[in-house]
């Protein structure tokens, strides 16, 4: 019996001890390296010229490539739009494969930033559109086109730039006072591997390991309902 009040003694002993690591705070990872990462590829999407644009579009590739479906709607849809632009100033499609090109990029925006707003019963399109300001002729727009009738290039053109400039002003402007707060992967990968290590010294009879909730940033909570 006294054997193993001092073993639990000793054990109690543990939670005290000041040069135990104590677990830190997990973060969430996002795909890119840094703030000046993202500053540079939001100004390269947005900047006008095409060479730039193919730049920034290969980034946000490579980003999507490790971030996967949880890449940002947002990231996901300018660069839709803007790939549009840059086929359209490269001369290397017809007219009518621009249209389905544009066609494509507003229809998917329209049905991803709509549909986290629709509730248990439909709601319909127009009045979700109202909601999150998007006009209401970029909804008539993406009637037309997913029921086969093929709109004029301009007016394709003139929904993409609207479209773009709405997800400039919703999205990438709001991230400027942001500190984009999650790290980068080789900074996630040592708090990954310091976590194992302290993990590795608790001891499961008597440690209750409580995980801290995730950082939540905000640009998750624009397009996300959820923490990524």
């Amino acid at each position: 019996m006294a054997g193993s009040a001092g073993l639990a003694w000793r054990r109690g002993r543990r939670s005290f001890s000041p040069t135990r690591k104590r677990l830190k705070p997990l973060r969430t990872v996002v795909a890119w390296r840094g703030r000046a990462e993202w500053d540079q590829v939001m100004v390269g999407l947005y900047c006008g010229d095409s060479r730039l644009q193919q730049e920034a579009l290969d980034r946000v590739s490579a980003w999507k490539s490790r971030y996967g479906p949880k890449m940002p709607l947002a990231v996901d849809c300018t660069a839709e739009l803007i790939r549009c632009k840059v086929l359209d100033s490269s001369g290397r499609l017809k007219s009518h494969e621009l249209i389905l090109s544009y066609g494509l990029a507003l229809v998917r925006f329209v049905n991803l930033i709509t549909e986290r707003k629709q509730k248990m019963v439909s709601i319909p399109l127009r009045k979700l559109a109202i909601e999150v300001d998007i006009p209401i002729w970029v909804v008539d727009l993406r009637h037309e086109l997913t029921h086969g009738k093929l709109p004029r290039l301009a007016l394709c053109r003139k929904g993409c730039d609207v479209v773009l400039d709405w997800l400039r002003k919703t999205y990438w402007s709001r991230q400027l006072g942001n500190n984009l707060c999650e790290e980068s992967e080789e900074e996630d990968e040592e708090e990954e591997q310091e976590e194992m290590e302290a993990n590795t010294e608790l001891d499961s009879d008597t440690w209750e390991v409580q995980t801290p909730q995730h950082e939540v940033c905000q640009k998750h909570k624009e397009f996300h309902g959820r923490c990524p």
